[in-house]
This record gives structure tokens, C-alpha cells and sequence, in this order.
């Protein structure tokens, strides 16, 4: 069965408090000009998801100071010799073990702190995802709608991967002490591989878990099922996208100048930044398959529109298809002076020409011209002339005019061009 029927199911339950536009571009020309031309919205969601990534790096950081503390207590690589009056005990694997007794406390905090941190998450991509859609609509109580309506399927693969890491991180320290203690490392080792390659897998997966969660309303099995069938059909592009979303996150690994670049892009827009890309390419991915109901949602918006909204949407349309009649019926060769065809001469080169052969042709143009332009400032206030313009000019007026009162004018294209 092709992935288009298997997706069906997903076609009109978009998940949104908005009305999607359709594209005037192509999805990655379209998202650029949406970072640039909302760059202030796009740091204010920053902001807001960063709040809640908080506890997380909190945990984190604290995590390392207590590791840098406990090397520089012990006397791990402390070599007295044997002339030394106070016996020194074995120290092999005890600095692996405290580091892996300091994870399985520090990491399992930070699965908790990781449901916090979904907050952000679900708020960012719902909010990212509505501004590619509307191109520009981006509210701090849209955000909290995009929490409300998607967080569990947000916290779910963000739990889920949060384990896994854990796992991983583990499975890694484990190896390290192995290792230490003089144990075989090749079981250990390929433990730590198996992980990784688990890691990289489920957080792919996850990644699009949360893009259905917060594009769609699904429930649990069909949230996974539609995530597998999507990653499946877009693996190469997802693996390709994934890296040049986590551009900020490669920067952390580059030395200490890039490391602070880094943390500056995440502090400004990097979780925007993120959210922008991966919701941008899942958004093109579900369209492929998965037609956009543009108008239907068109129609539930206006369903929940009241009268005084719809008569103004009204208006606005007249007012528009008005302006379009008026911009096609105007004539450039009615509305202004045009030289009737004489005797004049416009002198053309011939095969071999010289420099001044090309002089004298660009001055009897210029000559020419200035003909042309003098005629139309002689006849620019014929009374025809006059009056074709000005009753355009009036009706292009009644497109804004208000009365003495303040009230808008009844506009529409049939009283407007009568």
C-alpha cells in the first residue's frame, strides 16, 4: 500500500488555532523569508522555550562541577612513589565509578527536567509550524495553545529519548569502568555502539513523533504508526535535515570561541532556529502526501466568525475585486497624451558605422523624445484627458474615503464602477 493511502487518515485533523495560506513560493524560499521577515518573534518564542530548558541545563551544569570537584579532592593521578611514608591504595576504576554513580543520579534528574523542557518544546514547534503556515501569525497565547493541544505527544518522545540517553550515558560509563579495572573492553564496546546507533534511531524517531503530534490530532497508535511510515519514506532527507537543524548544537564541540557562539545562538534564536527547519521540511514531507484542507479550514474559520466579521470580510473582498476592475480598465493610452505618428525621423545605423554615426543616432533619439515629452505636457490638461483621469481618481479614492463621521463607505464592484 503506498504511503499516500496510509497516511489518509491524518488528511483534515490538522491541529491549529489558524487558517494555513498557501504558499506564494517553495517551502525553503518561503521559510527564509519568514525567519527574516519575523526575526523579533522568532527570538520572543526563543525566549520562551528557553525558560523551560532552565531545569535541564541547570542539572547539567551542576553535574559537571560536581565531577570537576571530585577529581580535584581525590588523588586519582597522584604518583608519591615508593619513598613515599604514607601508602597510597589502589585508585584503578574508582574515578569511572564515581562518575557512574554521578549519572545515575544526575541523568535521572534530568529525565524529569526533560518533561519541563517538552513545555518548550511542544510550544515551540506548534508556534513555528502556525508561522510558516500564516506567514507571520505568532501570539504568546498561541504558544500556550500550542502547549495545550500538543503537549502529551511531545512528552512522550521526549521521555522516551530521554531514557535512551540515560541508557547510553550509562552504557558508556560502565564501559569506561571496565576498562579501568583491567576487564575485557570488547563486550563493553560494542554495548556502547549498539547504544549509540539506539539513540541516533529513537531521537529520529521522536523528532517526527513530535511533528505529527503538534501538525495533527491523532491518537497513540497512530502516532506511531503515521512517524514510522514518514520516517521510513524520508530517511536520507530527515538524516540530512537533522544535521543542519543541530548546526547550533555542532558549534558547542568547536572549541571554546565556537562554544560561546553557540550558547549566544541559543540565548537569541538557536531553539527557534531548530524548531524553524525541522517543522519547515515535516511540513513539505506531510504535503506531499497528505492534502492541505486550505479550504475547509477556510470554512470552519468563517463558521466561528461573527456577523460584524464576516460583513467586514465582505467588504474587503468587493473592495479588492473593485480595485483589480479598476487597475485593468484604466488605459495608459487614454488616460495621458500620446503624439500622433508625423514625419519624424529616427536616423538607424547601417551595416559599418562609425563613433559618430553612434552619437548621431543617440542624439536624434534624445531629440525624438523630448518631442514626445513636450506634446504630452502641452495636451496633459485637455478636458478629456482631465476628466478620463479624474473619474478614476475618484473611484480609487472610494476605496479608503470614510464619511464626516468616520464610518467607511458601502463599497462594492457594482456600485463602485458604475
Amino acid at each position: 500500500m503506498a504511503a499516500d493511502t496510509k497516511l489518509k487518515a491524518l488528511e483534515g485533523n490538522d491541529l491549529g488555532d489558524y487558517v494555513r495560506k498557501e504558499l506564494p513560493q517553495g517551502r525553503w524560499s518561503d521559510a527564509w523569508g519568514v525567519f527574516k521577515s519575523n526575526f523579533g518573534k522568532v527570538v520572543i518564542n526563543n525566549l520562551l522555550t528557553l525558560v523551560f530548558f532552565v531545569p535541564l541545563v541547570v542539572i547539567l551544569y551542576i553535574r559537571n562541577l560536581y565531577v570537576d570537584s571530585i577529581s580535584l579532592i581525590y588523588p586519582f593521578s597522584t604518583n608519591l612513589g615508593p619513598a613515599s611514608p604514607h601508602p597510597v591504595p589502589d585508585m584503578a576504576g574508582v574515578a569511572e565509578g564515581l562518575n557512574l554513580s554521578s549519572d545515575l543520579m544526575f541523568y535521572s534528574l534530568a529525565i524529569v527536567a526533560a518533561l519541563i523542557a517538552a513545555v518548550g518544546v511542544a510550544g515551540s514547534f506548534y508556534s513555528m509550524k502556525k508561522l510558516l503556515n500564516t506567514h507571520g501569525k505568532f501570539t504568546v497565547k498561541g504558544y500556550f495553545h500550542g502547549v495545550k493541544v500538543s503537549y502529551l505527544n511531545t512528552a512522550l518522545p521526549v521521555l522516551l529519548f530521554s531514557v535512551v540517553l540515560f541508557a547510553t550515558v550509562i552504557v558508556w560509563d560502565w564501559k569506561e569502568y571496565t576498562i579501568a579495572i583491567g576487564n575485557s573492553a570488547a563486550w563493553p564496546i560494542t554495548a556502547v555502539v549498539l547504544m549509540i546507533i539506539l539513540m541516533v534511531v529513537v531521537g529520529l524517531l521522536c523528532l517526527w513523533f513530535m511533528a505529527v503530534g503538534v501538525s495533527y490530532k491523532v491518537k497513540p497508535w497512530q502516532l506511531v504508526k503515521n512517524s514510522c511510515i514518514l520516517f521510513v519514506g524520508f530517511i536520507i532527507q530527515t538524516i540530512f535535515i537533522v544535521g543542519v537543524a543541530l548546526i547550533p548544537v555542532w558549534l558547542l564541540f568547536m572549541g571554546s570561541l565556537m562554544r560561546i557562539i553557540a550558547l549566544l545562538i541559543f540565548i537569541v534564536f538557536g531553539f527557534s532556529y531548530v524548531s524553524l527547519v525541522w517543522m519547515a521540511f515535516t511540513q513539505w514531507a506531510f504535503d506531499m502526501y497528505i492534502t492541505p484542507a486550505i479550504e475547509a479550514e477556510k470554512q470552519v474559520a468563517r463558521s466561528k466568525m461573527t456577523e460584524k466579521e464576516l460583513a467586514a470580510e465582505k467588504e474587503a473582498e468587493e473592495k479588492r475585486i473593485a480595485g483589480e476592475i479598476l487597475a485593468a480598465g484604466k488605459s495608459e493610452l487614454v488616460g495621458r497624451p500620446i503624439k500622433p505618428v508625423g514625419e519624424e525621423k529616427v536616423m538607424a545605423l547601417s551595416a559599418v558605422f562609425t563613433r559618430s554615426d553612434v552619437a548621431a543616432v543617440a542624439a536624434s533619439r534624445s531629440e525624438l523624445i523630448s518631442v514626445v515629452d513636450g506634446y504630452e505636457d502641452a495636451h496633459k490638461n485637455d478636458q478629456r484627458y482631465v476628466e478620463y483621469n479624474k473619474m478614476f481618481a475618484e473611484r480609487e479614492k472610494a476605496l479608503q474615503d470614510t464619511s464626516k463621521k468616520g464610518k467607511k463607505k458601502k463599497v462594492s464592484a457594482e456600485n463602485l464602477l458604475k
